[in-house]
């Protein structure tokens, strides 16, 4: 039985917020420890020649409707507080810097907590770096120590390898989960993770 498993993520993919308002009652479930993993949608997309699905099904509205249709009763079957960003697609770029740096000052968590909300569940303007700063502080968490340390190029280059290594993996968007090198993409793949996580 595992142990540990990994949630890579990106802040600007919705599917991502979905995964992650899972993940506690998961973990509760099955006695494991999530680790969370940022990466960069757009970097990873490149690195694969993959596409977001309202480009990738443009000329399939039928598949297209039927993905809008599954995210809506997924949001409605788990009762989560989801509204859609007005300013959906935003480029997370700054946000996952966020993340690396969150990560090493041992706030990762939190921080993934306060922006998700603020993203995926208030509609707030998260391009914007006072609205960040607002909600970073607002969380108890230290606005200025995490967009100072976002700018660092260490950890800047920390984002690039880590979207590199999910390329590398097999990853090609998100939300990824790995349990042990074992890979399974998508929101709905979340049950074969548990299914993975308590076989003997």
């Amino acid at each position: 039985m595992a142990e540990v498993f990994e949630f890579l993520f990106d802040f600007g993919g919705p599917n991502s917020y979905l995964a992650h308002k899972m993940l506690p009652d998961l973990c509760a479930r099955t006695g494991t420890q999530v680790i969370y993993v940022p990466i960069l949608l757009g970097g990873l997309f490149k690195l694969t020649n993959n596409q977001a699905p309202m480009m990738r099904f443009a000329d399939t509205p039928a598949k297209r409707n039927y993905e809008m249709l599954e995210f809506d009763r997924f949001v409605k079957t788990h009762a989560l507080p989801f509204k859609m960003n007005p300013r959906f697609p935003i480029n997370s770029l700054y946000l996952m810097r966020g993340a690396v740096a969150a990560q090493r000052l041992g706030c990762l968590v939190p921080y993934v907590d306060a922006v998700m909300s603020a993203m995926w569940e208030d509609g707030a303007d998260m391009s914007d770096t006072n609205v960040v700063r607002d909600v970073l502080d607002k969380a108890g968490l230290d606005s200025a120590a995490l967009l100072n340390l976002a700018d660092d190029p260490e950890v800047k280059a920390e984002l690039i390898a880590s979207t590199e290594a999910a390329a590398i993996r097999g990853a090609f968007g998100v939300p990824t989960f790995f349990v042990g090198e074992d890979i399974f993409w998508g929101k709905e793949r979340l049950g074969q993770v548990e299914a993975e996580l308590t076989k003997s």
